[in-house]
């Protein structure tokens, strides 16, 4: 057994252990996170707030219509507008072409307005990822 100078050991056993070494000073980014951060999400979470609303008002909106027409105008959904064919048959298939309208104005504003600013904060971020990965 070999005896280490510089660590010193209490001769008696009521002496308090030694302090623990000082903690090591915490590290401050260089670079801290960019103001418009936080802004950022909020701009993409608008976006996609205003996308979904058109979406859904598109599509909903004309089926709303649809079914207060049945409910409140009987004549003008049993009134024919060709041989044969009633304006509440011909308005109900209509509403097929408004769900694809609507989910074409979904993906056309996708990709316009909320597909840009999300590509924008994922660059964003994988730029800080790296910034402070060379730390």
């Amino acid at each position: 057994m070999s005896h280490d100078p510089s660590r010193p050991h209490p001769t008696y056993p009521w002496q308090p252990p030694p302090p623990p070494p000082p903690a090591p000073p915490r590290h401050r980014p260089d670079h801290p996170t960019p103001l418009g951060h936080h802004s950022d999400l909020r701009t993409l979470r608008g976006a996609y707030r205003r996308q979904r609303r058109v979406a859904t008002l598109t599509a909903l909106g004309y089926f709303v219509v649809f079914l207060a027409l049945s409910g409140f105008a009987p004549s003008l959904m049993t009134a024919t507008v060709t041989t044969g064919v009633p304006a509440g048959l011909l308005l109900g298939l209509i509403q097929l072409p408004v769900t694809w309208l609507a989910i074409g104005v979904y993906e056309h504003t996708a990709r316009r307005r909320v597909d840009p600013l999300a590509d924008r904060i994922r660059k964003q971020s994988e730029i800080d990822v790296r910034r402070g990965a060379t730390r």
